[in-house]
């Protein structure tokens, strides 16, 4: 069973801020993706799933509040963590918004990479073991198939033990090949 390394999407209409989120990123077992605008931001969640989604509140054309309200509409995209980040000084209208809209936490800057780090790092994880999860149940199913398979050649008239046992033989050797 293998599992996708995380993802996560930065979403900042200023290249050196993701290019500083990058780097406080590194050496987490994630794949960044980064972006410019909501707009791009949109259709790379239609094309990926993600971890977490780092966005910044305040960009032109599409704000990150529009960004978040729509990607929380989405059946497919509601679900993903986001943590807004901002420039602006604190201000307690904008973060309710923020968590309002779904966000899971509002960050202003400056801010503590190794805080932001461990945030990502948690919903990195609990992505992760989910992951891990729906794939053991994947594998589950098909092996529940196999042993229905089994049965009816065992229920069959002849039976057929030889191809059941072969059958489940394989099914059982096949999922406890090592990694």
């Amino acid at each position: 069973m293998t599992v996708e390394p995380a993802k996560v999407l930065l979403v900042d209409d200023r290249r050196e801020n993701l290019v500083a989120l990058e780097a406080i990123l590194q050496g987490l077992p994630v794949e960044t993706v980064s972006v410019t605008s909501g707009e791009d931001a949109l259709k790379q969640l239609l094309l990926d799933d993600f971890a977490v989604i780092l966005l910044d509140a305040s960009m032109p054309t599409m704000d990150g509040f529009e960004t978040a309200t729509h990607i929380k509409q989405r059946e497919r995209t509601r679900h993903i963590p986001i943590i807004f980040l901002t420039a602006l000084n604190y201000d307690a209208r904008l973060a309710f918004r923020g968590y309002q809209i779904g966000a899971v936490d509002y960050i202003t800057k400056p801010f503590d990479p190794w805080v932001l780090r461990s945030k990502v790092a948690v919903f990195v994880d609990l992505w992760t073991k989910r992951a891990e999860l729906a794939a053991q149940a994947a594998e589950r199913r098909q092996l529940q198939r196999v042993v229905v398979n089994a049965l009816a050649l065992l229920d069959a008239s002849p039976a057929n033990p030889t191809a059941a046992a072969t059958l489940l033989r394989d099914a059982t050797t096949s999922s406890n090949r090592p990694e």
